[in-house]
């Protein structure tokens, strides 16, 4: 026993609910991506040696930390950044993530094009839908995001590969499955007019709503509070 068994008991756990929730939708299980914005960094190296490589964080100073603790510790992690991102923190991130969850605005689309081109590489990132119309959340309403992501085309050397979400935490699951089913729709629109790079990404659940997500289709989930429970 070295103390944060309960993580690999817990990541256990949510693999299979994955499992089963994802093979009532008919989908594959999600790739699961763990926020670690409340673990130690005990925590996060105890998750990576359980095999989880996909790390999401919402502040770009805790995902270069994160970053460079795995690394040193001689691991690969893939790094998701899906909190808001402000502009003026576009140049500490460009390069260092494999994913951006949260474009949601020109101005950032714009910054985000000046950073590929700086570092000479292409930059991944997944339009955010802010689908409960929350005032206080970023994020695109719904009826603006296929115009949006038809605007991409605007600014080089971003990749959309598909969308996030966040539904309005506190939802009824059934709530939950309408959310995350029109979004799913979205993505589907988008990718029908050739609007998604590669193989579509569809980012949506958290701790309290990851099943719901893997039954309407998600392919990745973003839980943190769940892998870390005693």
């Amino acid at each position: 026993m070295n103390g944060y068994e309960y993580i690999k008991e817990n990541l256990e756990k949510i693999y299979f609910e994955l499992e089963r929730a994802a093979a009532r939708g008919g989908h594959s299980r999600p790739t699961l991506i763990a926020v670690t914005k409340s673990a130690t960094d005990e925590e996060v190296l105890a998750l990576a040696r359980a095999g989880v490589t996909d790390i999401g964080e919402n502040r770009t100073s805790m995902l270069t930390a994160r970053k460079r603790l795995l690394e040193e510790a001689g691991f690969s992690p893939r790094m998701h950044l899906i909190g808001s991102l402000q502009t003026n923190k576009v140049k500490e991130i460009a390069g260092l993530t494999s994913l951006i969850h949260s474009l949601d605005r020109p101005s950032l689309a714009r910054e985000l094009s000046r950073a590929a081109a700086r570092i000479g590489d292409g930059i991944d990132l997944l339009a955010e839908i802010n689908i409960g119309r929350e005032e206080a959340k970023g994020g695109l309403m719904p009826e603006e995001a296929l115009d949006f992501c038809r605007s991409l085309s605007d600014y080089p050397g971003l990749r959309l590969r598909g969308l996030m979400t966040m539904a309005p935490a506190g939802s009824s699951s059934d709530e939950y499955r309408r959310c995350f089913d029109e979004v799913r729709r979205l993505l589907e629109g988008a990718v029908a007019e050739g609007l998604v790079v590669g193989e579509p990404i569809l980012s949506m659940g958290m701790s309290g709503s990851y099943l719901e997500a893997a039954e309407c289709g998600a392919t990745h989930v973003r839980v943190g509070r769940a892998l870390f429970a005693k």
